[in-house]
This record gives C-alpha cells, sequence and structure tokens, in this order.
C-alpha cells in the first residue's frame, strides 16, 4: 500500500460533471483532497483561496479557455508555481508560444488511462513539494556586512 502525505489537495476544473466526479473518485482513491471547479473563472478564485499543490485543467471551458486559464496562474504570485497537469480531449496545442507561457506539467488526453492521471498528478505532486522544499529560508541569506 502507498503511504499518502496529508494535504495533498488538487484542484479539479472541468464543465463536464461526469468527468469531474470520475477524477474526483480516481483521485480521492489515491489519496488526494479533490476541490472542483466548472469554469475557468471559478478555477482562478478557487486557486487563489484553496492553495492547491496541483490543478487537472480541462482546455474547453465555457468562459475561459484553459490555456488562458494557465496564463493568469502564471502571472499571479500565489499560482505562478502550481504544477498543472491538461487533461483534454485537445491535442497539446500548436501554437508553441502560448504553450510554452502555460508552462504545463503533463498534457493527456481524455480517454488515457485514469493511471496515467493519476500517475501524472503524483508526479506534479511531489515536484511541487520539492520546488517549495529547495526554496532558500531568508535565515540562510548571507548577512550583509557593514563597510568599515
Amino acid at each position: 500500500a502507498r503511504v499518502t502525505p496529508v494535504n495533498r489537495r488538487v484542484l479539479i476544473v472541468d464543465d463536464e460533471p461526469d468527468v469531474l466526479e470520475l477524477v474526483e473518485f480516481k483521485l480521492t482513491g489515491q489519496g488526494f483532497d479533490v476541490i472542483r471547479a466548472a469554469t475557468g473563472v471559478e478555477a482562478l478564485r478557487k486557486a487563489r483561496c484553496e492553495s492547491p499543490e496541483v490543478i487537472v485543467l480541462d482546455l474547453l471551458l465555457p468562459d475561459l479557455d484553459g490555456l488562458s486559464v494557465c496564463e493568469i496562474l502564471r502571472a499571479q504570485p500565489s499560482t505562478r508555481d502550481v504544477p498543472v497537469v491538461v487533461f483534454s480531449v485537445l491535442d497539446r496545442p500548436l501554437t508553441s508560444a502560448r504553450g510554452a507561457r502555460a508552462r504545463v506539467f503533463r498534457w493527456l488526453k481524455k480517454g488515457s488511462n485514469f493511471d496515467s492521471l493519476c500517475d501524472s498528478v503524483s508526479a506534479a505532486f511531489d515536484e511541487h513539494s520539492d520546488r517549495v522544499n529547495r526554496r532558500v529560508k531568508p535565515e540562510e541569506h548571507p548577512t550583509r556586512r557593514s563597510a568599515g
């Protein structure tokens, strides 16, 4: 059995209730705490308020497209480092500039094996945790010496 740390919070963003329910079922079975959003605006609000460690994002949403959501997330200090796993019927966007700005951790096509999604979310969570743990703490900065 896999040991799962607490507070492995994932935000799932999809406007299809069946997809939300199935992804939530799979991820909670892997020990993740799941937050749901059905629109891009709701996703942005929940990303700021709920502080997920990973976001699973559909690209086709009723209000904002998923890449726009990613670009907004990357522009906000509180969400810029949160890994995003795209889970969509669309293939990886052909526009490399937008894709690069979105800094997507992994792209999965809907219909993929759900084990791949769970593995991708776990890998994104591990990378996020490593990044947070590598940040330099204020007491580790060298102190300034006064001249004289």
